[in-house]
Formats: C-alpha cells, structure tokens, sequence
C-alpha cells in the first residue's frame, strides 16, 4: 500500500503514528503479558496515563519533523547515508557522536563538572525508571514463582533468569526503583542548590519552564522511596495513601512529558545527524567567506542554512544578491558594525565629517592623513 493513501485514511500524519505506535504496544502487551493474563489492575493508572505519553510524544515528534530545519536534516541526513564514498565516515560519526554526547553526555562535562555530574545522575536515574515502569505496566517483563525459592523473569512472553529469592541478584532487581530514584534524588538536589546559587541562571530561568519539570521529578522521586520506606521501615505505616499520592505524581509528569521541557530527553539522539551531515574533511568542500575569502564551514551545512532562511522568510539577502549566511563570523561582525554606523552608503560633500549613525547618535568624523 502507498504510504500516501495510508495517511488519507487517517485526520492526519500524527493521527496515523499514534495509531500505530498504540497498536505496537496493544501487541507487545498481548505477547508479554501471555495474552493478557498476568495484567497488573493496581498499574491501570500508570498504563493509560502512559499510553496518553506515548501519544503527546509521536504528535510533538511529527510537529518537530515538518520544521523547515529538521526537513533539511533529514534529507541530508538520507543523502549522506546513501552516498557510497561518505557511508562508511557517516555511521563512524554516528557512533563515535552517540557514544560521546548521549552515552557519556561530553557536552554537559564541557560546561563543567558539576552539571555534568548532576545531569548524569538524573538522565540516567530516569531512563531507568522508565524502562522499569514501561516494563512493569505493559507487562513487557514480570516475575513468575518457578518454587518457594526461586524466582523467573519472564520477557515478552519468555523466561529468562531464574533467581533465588533470597539471593543478591534479586535484591539488586527488586529494588531497581530505589536505586534509578536515588540518583534522580541526588542529581536533582544538586539542580536545585545550582540553580539557587547561580546568581546568573536567576536572570534567564523561567519557573514554568525551568523549575516545574524539577518540582515534579522530585515529587515523583520522593514518594516512590517513601512508598520503600513506609514498607521496609515503618511496616506499611501510610502506604496506601502514599502510593495514591505516588501515582498522581507519575500521572502527572507522564502527561506533562510530551510537551514541557522534558521533551528534549527523546529528541537528543537525533542530534547524532549533525556531525555526520556537516563534519569536515578532504573530500568535503568547505565554504569560502564572501568577505575575506576564509574557509570556516562546510559548503553544505552554508547551503542549508540558507534554504532554512528561504523557507523561513528570513533569508537575510544582502543588497548584492549574497547571503548574510555566507559570510564568517568576523566578517559579519565588522558588517554589522559599518551598518550602524551608517558607513556602507557612499558618503557624498566631505568624506571627513561627522557620522549620523543609525541609532541616531552622531560620531565626530575621522582626520585626514598627515603628510
């Protein structure tokens, strides 16, 4: 079937990936969860909750992908991996990207150790919170008693590990939670102190934006371990009412999820395309500046840039038929500079008067030489 008519059967494109990613999971629950038999009804929250992010999430992705900027990724994206000669260099960008700025996070350690410590902490405590919790509520893994001693993980379906109850495996396994909620306890107080102290950070964050998603990470965060505390510490004192409190928290930021600033944490990986698409090399032209003629990019990241622009209706044509794009950064500085200075239109009677700028204020003019 052509992928054209398919999306006409739907309202619209993220109509037709919505359904598709629900039905993906509809199966993958059906086979994990052995048709539907070991179903967890206390999770009934968590799986709709989830379902509604699964939702949100594929909306905002489709919405991200018809951006102009992200159009002209991709298909330099696809054209670079077709391209026989540049294949290979292609997916060695990829890796070595993925490896260094998603699985490392080298970006945030270049900002300084302690953010790059404090987001660490938190990105890696709720990838595994969510691989649990998506684990558990969709059944895609679960516990099946083999005897009174030991213990089977079933995965999709499938048995896998069996464990001794009592042994140090399953006490790593069940408290899978805590551990993930323990390093997004300590990484999102190290958040909190930094963005309390950091005068700075008070002038350009925005508590809805900036200190919401935080508030709520730390809620969920801290009534999960308290959910372990109630049980281990002080024999189930509280437990049902803060395990409905827990379950609101969750709900909360599952639904929050898709359109807040935690949106960034499944867009990330596509910035793997970046390097691959624009990095420099022998057999990749570079672009020469239109004003001092100095290679500093490559001739096809310049390029799409300005169809970027175009597209956009902000192309910055320059009154000579150039790009504003196709100069470098210093060029573009000293452009700027001469602008608001008004010294690019030719000055007529006495090229040594005084300058009206284009700010409205007036600059004293420059002495002739001196013999």
């Amino acid at each position: 079937m052509n992928p054209d008519n398919l999306e006409k059967s739907f309202y619209s494109r993220a109509s037709m990936y919505s359904f598709f990613i629900i039905l993906i999971v509809f199966v993958t629950m059906f086979l994990g969860t052995n048709q539907f038999k070991h179903i967890d009804l206390a999770l009934s929250g968590y799986m709709v909750a989830a379902g509604v992010c699964f939702i949100g999430l594929t909306f905002r992705i489709v919405a991200f992908s018809m951006r102009p900027a992200t159009k002209a990724v991709d298909r330099r994206s696809r054209k670079n991996l077709k391209d026989k000669k540049r294949k290979k260099r292609s997916f060695k960008a990829i890796a070595v990207t993925l490896f260094e700025n998603i699985i490392l996070q080298k970006f945030i350690f270049k900002r300084g150790i302690y953010r790059g410590i404090q987001h660490f902490l938190v990105a890696y405590g709720c990838m595994g919170s969510f691989i649990i919790t998506f684990g558990l509520v969709f059944g895609w893994f679960h516990f099946t008693l083999v005897d009174p001693q030991h213990y089977a993980i079933s995965v999709m379906g499938m048995k896998t590990i069996v464990m001794d109850v009592e042994g140090f495996l399953a006490f790593m396994i069940y408290n899978g939670l805590n551990w993930t909620g323990g390093m997004c306890l300590i990484g999102l107080c190290m958040m909190f102190y930094r963005r309390i102290k950091d005068r700075d950070l008070h002038v350009t964050q925005r508590f809805e934006f900036d200190i919401v998603p935080l508030m709520i990470l730390l809620a969920v965060t801290v009534t999960g371990l308290a959910l372990t505390a109630s049980a281990v510490l002080f024999h189930g004192t509280l437990y049902m009412t803060i395990s409905m409190i827990h379950q609101l928290t969750v709900v909360t930021l599952l639904i929050y999820f898709p359109f807040g600033k935690l949106f960034h944490f499944p867009i990330r990986p596509l910035a793997t395309a970046v390097p691959m698409n624009y990095q420099v090399g022998e057999d990749i032209p570079l672009h020469n500046c239109k004003g001092c003629g100095k290679e500093y990019a490559a001739q096809e990241q310049i390029e799409d840039v300005v169809s970027i622009l175009k597209e956009n209706a902000f192309d910055l044509q320059l009154d000579d038929g150039s790009y504003l794009a196709e100069y470098c950064w210093e060029c573009r500085r000293k452009m700027r500079a001469m602008r608001q200075m008004n010294l690019l239109n030719p000055r007529s009677k006495d090229p040594y008067a005084p300058l009206d700028t284009n700010t409205g204020i007036s600059m004293p003019g420059f002495s002739k030489k001196k013999a």
